[in-house]
């Protein structure tokens, strides 16, 4: 295995023939599979919650929530690496502070959006998004 989730993923998805059954989907089924793999990120979230005192567990929760996320983005056909990079480079833009109104227990510094911070556009980068919306 490589060091490249998202290429990894992408090649499951080849593997199982997954994106051909995506890519002729209508709007409608689009929809319909996003839903699925929203509650499917739920499940998994949940998981991580119920067993959050067992190690193996968590490991596993929060790794079956990667390719979970990543693998609905490679099913819609969004370039992952492209959305990542524009996330990154918006948050990185960021300044450490305190956020009001968000409990902070730990005392660690929140990331804070400074005066002229904007927010990564993802245009360009739907995928098969964009078909839901018609």
């Amino acid at each position: 295995m490589s060091k490249n989730w998202v290429a990894d993923i992408s090649s499951m998805h080849k593997h199982y023939g997954v994106n051909p059954i995506i890519r002729d989907m209508d709007p409608q089924m689009l929809k319909e599979f996003l839903k699925f793999r929203t509650n499917f990120l739920q499940e998994e979230l949940d998981e991580l919650k119920s067993n959050a005192d067992n190690p193996e567990e968590i490991v596993d929760a929060l790794i079956d929530l990667c390719v979970v996320a990543i693998g609905t983005l490679d099913a819609f056909g969004i370039d992952s690496n492209r959305a990542w990079n524009k996330v990154l480079t918006a948050n990185m833009q960021k300044k450490p502070g305190v956020k009001e109104g968000r409990p902070n227990p730990l005392g660690l510094p929140d990331l804070i959006k400074p005066e002229g911070w904007k927010a990564p556009s993802h245009e360009g980068n739907y995928g098969l998004l964009k078909r839901i919306k018609e």
